[in-house]
């Protein structure tokens, strides 16, 4: 691999939110190379590589990302050049060397962006959200706690996120919710955001969301956590403006014409 012609784009998220789906839309561009193929579940590189241990203790659904120890910043003892050097010499094999964007999906990539950063300074990342109530009934057949607790897991792993945007150059947020409901939308945002052409893809999909029956009834403080992200009890989903983080306005302007251009904040950009 040559360094200075092929860059990392993360997609990162919580298991259940659309991580996968995601990966695969922006996968079809003829410029981004995926995963496929591989031995692994859903092609997730965090298997596919010796650099970061990943046991069956890493990257449990429901318990990783608030597991301080999985928190990889740019104070981990991971962020050195040997880690760097494994994860190319693991990662590589399974990418097409000619394309200008490698892309790794694996739902760990949401508590290690800062330290990918470090290790892959011209990385980007794409995080994706689900509503917390359907994100936890979605997990319930991992997870037999109360759903509560897990949208309080989603909650604060959410903030956790949050924490960690001033740290990082380039991130784009999306919702799950926005995906299924204007695929051809959050598709173009994901390439402005990736400075790609744009692509006719196909991009049909379906709303998961529609499988699941969540009450409307839920702890007042979970509740006004939710809005944040711009939810609401019982599945419900309000506009939540478009949170993207690039150095370049060109990029970021980019991004808010591909989406919904009266309903756009571009986190850490000039006032």
């Amino acid at each position: 691999m040559n360094p200075r012609s092929n860059r990392f784009v993360f997609v990162a998220g919580l298991h259940r939110t659309g991580t996968s789906l995601l990966a695969r839309m922006i996968g079809t561009h003829p410029q981004v190379s995926s995963i496929i193929d591989s031995p692994v579940p859903e092609n997730e590189g965090c298997y596919l590589q010796g650099a970061i241990p990943h046991t069956a203790l890493d990257g449990r659904p429901g318990y990783f990302a608030t597991n301080p120890h999985e928190h990889h910043t740019e104070h981990s003892p991971y962020n050195t050049l040997e880690t760097k050097t494994r994860l190319l010499a693991d990662w590589s094999p399974w990418f097409a060397e000619e394309k200008a964007w490698w892309i790794e999906k694996s739902p760990v990539n949401l508590t290690r962006m800062r330290l990918y950063q470090q290790l892959f300074p011209t990385a980007q990342f794409i995080v994706i959200l689900r509503h917390p109530q359907v994100m936890a009934a979605a997990l319930a057949k991992w997870d037999d706690r109360d759903p509560q607790d897990l949208v309080r897991y989603a909650l604060d792993a959410y903030d956790r996120m949050a924490a960690d945007l001033p740290f990082l150059h380039s991130t784009l947020v999306v919702r799950y919710e926005d995906l299924v409901a204007d695929a051809t939308s959050v598709y173009r945002s994901a390439l402005a955001f990736l400075s790609l052409p744009e692509h006719v893809a196909d991009l049909a999909v379906i709303d998961g969301n529609r499988r699941y029956s969540v009450p409307k009834v839920l702890d007042p403080d979970l509740v006004s956590r939710m809005e944040r992200w711009g939810y609401r009890p019982g599945g419900q989903t309000d506009v939540l403006p478009s949170l993207c983080r690039h150095p370049l306005r060109d990029v970021r302007e980019a991004v808010e014409a591909a989406g919904n251009p009266s309903a756009t904040k571009k986190i850490g950009a000039s006032e």
